[in-house]
């Protein structure tokens, strides 16, 4: 046949296994692993409604707003602009920062809405720093009660 590679060897390969290869000895429980949707702050409404009406604390590499939800788990929003870099060095800014926030979940007080704003330079620091940074940056108590208001009749 015209077409058929010649040099090719004849005997038949394995198929590839079927799933995700998991490495063997790690388990990790999934609950730790994940960040769901539910975690992030994903609408501008939202967004906007912590810059507006939130609370501002600035670091060196970081700014974070953040603001009381009203809901039992706290949730997170990055932005990254334009001037830190190009693409590549944005996305990858973002995944350190979900990944720091995904980590250090349990120490962070529930009940907030976090926006994190990185600042040029940011792309070279060490992983560690940038955890320490951040979590010096998170709200350190949970958000007060909220006062029912009662109007007069």
């Amino acid at each position: 046949q015209p077409h058929e590679d010649f040099h090719r060897a004849a005997r038949p390969q394995e198929p590839t296994p079927e799933g995700s290869s998991a490495p063997v000895g790690m388990s990790v429980p999934t609950t730790r692993r994940r960040f769901p949707k539910r975690a992030r702050l994903l609408k501008r409404a939202e967004f906007r409604r912590v810059y507006d009406e939130g609370q501002r604390r600035n670091g060196p590499y970081l700014a974070a707003f953040y603001r009381p939800n009203g809901m039992p788990e706290t949730r997170l929003g990055i932005t990254v602009p334009v001037r830190v870099g190009g693409a590549v060095l944005r996305n990858r800014i973002k995944r350190r920062l979900r990944e720091v926030f995904r980590l250090n979940r349990e120490h962070v007080p529930q009940g907030w809405d976090i926006v994190i704003n990185p600042r040029q330079g940011v792309g070279r620091v060490p992983f560690v720093s940038l955890e320490k940074e951040m979590m010096r940056l998170f709200p350190s108590q949970p958000p007060p009660a909220k006062i029912l208001e009662t109007r007069p009749r």
